[in-house]
């Protein structure tokens, strides 16, 4: 990392394609597999650019989530493909799961889908699939933990009330 902000290109090839492939996986699943590639070049892009300024080499991963996931919301807002009736930020605020976490093929087939908004997707994604915490989500997408939550709440809402209709039909 230090030796990549030095500007050593060896090194920033390394750190990029160590992570290009959880970057890709997470991009995929917020803007879907047509646009997705076309947005981690941007994405990889600013990290070049960016990196130097990284005060804090430790928290490389979360901060590049962290340009990704502002990357991904801003190019789906200039898509119009960010629905406004989405707002499930408040309405699972206090609810927790009993149930245990879903299956890593549903979840997928659910990222993949535009069932939930994108910010649920990105939730989703970042706990399930990159295993990250709620606490580093929080930090990540810059929301409150409460808001992490209930985004978390309303995706597997929306997972197991998809995996009910698959099982109906």
């Amino acid at each position: 990392m230090l030796r990549a902000q030095c500007g050593d290109r060896e090194a920033l090839e390394l750190l990029l394609t160590a992570i290009r492939p959880s970057l890709e996986r997470y991009v995929k699943g917020l803007v879907g597999q047509s646009d997705a590639e076309d947005l981690l070049q941007d994405i990889l892009l600013i990290v070049y650019r960016k990196l130097k300024l990284l005060q804090q080499p430790e928290v490389f991963r979360a901060w590049v989530f962290r340009v990704a996931s502002r990357a991904a919301f801003r190019y789906l807002k200039r898509r119009n493909r960010w629905p406004d009736q989405a707002r499930d930020e408040d309405a699972f605020e206090h609810l927790a799961s009993p149930d245990p976490p879903p299956r890593e093929d549903a979840v997928l087939a659910l990222l993949a889908s535009e069932v939930i908004s994108p910010a649920s997707r990105a939730v989703l994604a970042l706990h399930f699939q990159e295993e990250l915490s709620l606490p580093d989500v929080a930090a990540i997408l810059e929301i409150p933990l409460g808001t992490v939550k209930s985004r978390l709440s309303y995706g597997l809402s929306a997972l197991r009330k998809h995996l009910n209709r698959e099982r109906n039909t």
